[in-house]
């Protein structure tokens, strides 16, 4: 399949995407998805058939995914998907939680009756899902939309683009403890508190609300290494 060099914006408008940056954002989605899961062998000219372009941007995507943190690439012997990286991972969730809690601070300090709107809607998404595993792929996507709306609110989307490129090995976690009972109905709950929180104006309702919401998979880590342990790192 040819790649599509045009993406989207936040308002539906397009922008050009160079046919290297089309085919890093299919193989992340894949990565982070755990379509290819750690140990999958990535070849060039494979990847540059299907998806119809040369191999410089192949080459050019991969180096981008060796920089994420996601694979490794050995000259000899091809491209390999890394498993997920604990000390990295816990580094991120770190950072995550610093900027996140700022972004709703400042929401629940000046509530933008456009923003909560659109977050609410993206929830009542989200909340008719939970519970149907056989939706994850689009539960997930609806509850990076609702992370994404909250930095958008502060004008931060940039910021959210850099602070994503550096949170693949968390969200293969987070696919990997989805399935767990009870889980898809958690994150909305807790999405639901947070929305309260900034539709209150009350900053530190909010600002514990994604503290607590943001450390559930980091909570159950050492549960996930014993359940999975082929997906990381020793």
């Amino acid at each position: 399949m040819a790649i599509i060099e045009q993406a989207f914006g936040e308002h539906g408008e397009k922008h050009p995407v160079s046919a290297a940056g089309a085919v890093y954002d299919a193989l992340r989605k894949k990565v982070v998805s755990l379509d290819y899961p750690p140990g999958t062998v990535l070849s060039r000219t494979a990847i540059a058939q299907e998806y119809g372009v040369s191999l410089t941007p192949v080459r050019e995507a991969l180096q981008r995914l060796e920089e994420d943190g996601l694979v490794r690439i050995m000259p000899q012997s091809g491209t390999v998907v890394k498993r997920i990286d604990v000390d990295q991972l816990r580094e991120t969730q770190f950072l995550r939680v610093s900027v996140e809690t700022e972004v709703v601070r400042r929401l629940a300090l000046d509530p933008d009756p456009e923003v909560i709107s659109r977050a609410r809607a993206i929830m009542n998404m989200q909340e008719s899902l939970h519970g149907d595993t056989t939706q994850m792929g689009l539960f997930n996507e609806l509850d990076r939309a609702f992370h994404r709306t909250l930095f958008a609110g502060v004008g931060m989307t940039n910021l959210q683009q850099i602070l994503i490129r550096r949170l693949g090995h968390l969200f293969r976690c987070q696919m990997l403890d989805l399935p767990s009972e009870g889980k898809m109905a958690d994150i909305v709950e807790k999405h639901w508190r947070i929305l309260h929180g900034i539709e209150r104006g009350d900053p530190d309702e909010a600002m514990e609300a994604i503290r607590v919401h943001l450390s559930g998979t980091i909570r159950r880590l050492d549960m996930l290494r014993g359940q999975f342990p082929e997906f990381f790192s020793s």
